[in-house]
């Protein structure tokens, strides 16, 4: 699972009229960074985006132009920002999508996302994405930075994700992502005959050489993976294994390059080293299980997805037991 990268956004769209907003800070916002303010001020823009108009000067509070975003704002302020649209804010529209919703209530929803299902818009995929049928699925998520999202999924990996429906829970959620109280397990098939358990601590960084890599590098971010073997088979002469896998981290492609790096690349991911196998057309992942507290009640939440028809049937043609996730101290 991916934590979100405020890096990622898209540039800037065909020159239009710009549009400009204006809001009061209320005593709930007194004490709040500007560039926090600003992403409730503007949700389909992303902090990122917005910090940039904060530094060209684009951004105001009362009669001063403001160029620095954490600039503490007090209740009675009044900011002013002017907005250029980008490809990113033309996106944040509603779709009628289909998407399997696993648990709902009034603060939060599950979902089981169905692998292509691209998480939110970016190049190559401004339409069709899970943020458009969010804005479809519940209107009031176009007041929510990212519509409720606080986390990735690659598009050709399958699973569990959670997503607030409230500021509050969305508040909630991306903080306890950050201090990792929310458990991910992973379900993968591999290359090679991977050890019963194994523990891989290895920082991730961005491929310098590739724009849409990730590599081990020792000045990268601190990651770890825990993998325990499930099965293993061996198909045309070539060793498989079927493995758990426990996020400790959340970094871009976390599990595709550790496992990647020890030898043990998913099949037919392509991007690190896998090759297609069991008539599988994407990597071999699938987001199994998701654990957490409730925002607002602080019960104790835990979500199974099964398997997908592709992995059920890759795993059945090589004589694979895969199936519910074993019981495990996290």
């Amino acid at each position: 699972m991916d934590e979100l990268d405020p890096s990622r956004e898209g540039g800037e769209a065909e020159a239009e009229e710009a549009e400009v907003r204006v809001a009061q800070v209320g005593v709930d916002a007194h004490g709040l960074r500007l560039d926090r303010f600003l992403v409730g001020l503007a949700p389909e823009f992303s902090r990122n985006h917005l910090q940039s108009l904060v530094e060209r000067g684009l951004v105001s509070v009362g009669d001063q132009v403001v160029t620095k975003d954490a600039r503490k704002l007090k209740a009675g302020e009044q900011v002013r920002v002017e907005l250029q649209p980008t490809e990113e804010s033309r996106a944040f529209r509603a779709e009628t999508l289909e998407f399997p919703i696993v648990f709902e209530d009034e603060h939060l929803l599950v979902v089981d996302k169905p692998v292509g299902l691209v998480v939110h818009p970016a190049p190559g995929n401004w339409s069709g994405t899970l943020m458009n049928g969010l804005l479809a699925h519940h209107p009031a998520a176009a007041g929510l930075p990212r519509a409720g999202i606080v986390h990735r999924l690659d598009k050709d990996t399958s699973g569990l994700m959670v997503v607030g429906k409230t500021l509050e829970a969305v508040t909630a959620l991306s903080r306890a992502i950050a201090a990792r109280e929310v458990h991910r397990e992973y379900l993968a098939l591999v290359h090679g005959n991977v050890p019963e358990s194994l523990v891989i601590e290895a920082a991730i960084k961005r491929d310098p050489a590739s724009k849409i890599r990730m590599a081990v590098r020792p000045d990268g971010k601190p990651s770890r993976t825990d993998v325990y073997r499930l099965g293993g088979a061996e198909v045309e002469g070539r060793a498989l294994s079927a493995v758990h896998c426990v996020l400790h981290s959340g970094r871009t492609h976390q599990i595709r390059i550790h496992l990647a790096s020890r030898g043990h690349p998913l099949l037919a991911d392509v991007l690190y080293g896998g090759a297609p196998a069991l008539g599988l057309t994407r990597q071999a992942l699938h987001a199994a299980r998701l654990s957490l507290l409730h925002p607002t009640s602080g019960q104790a939440l835990r979500f199974d997805a099964p398997m997908p028809q592709d992995l059920r049937a890759a795993c059945n043609l090589a004589h694979l037991e895969a199936g519910a996730l074993p019981e495990r101290s996290i």
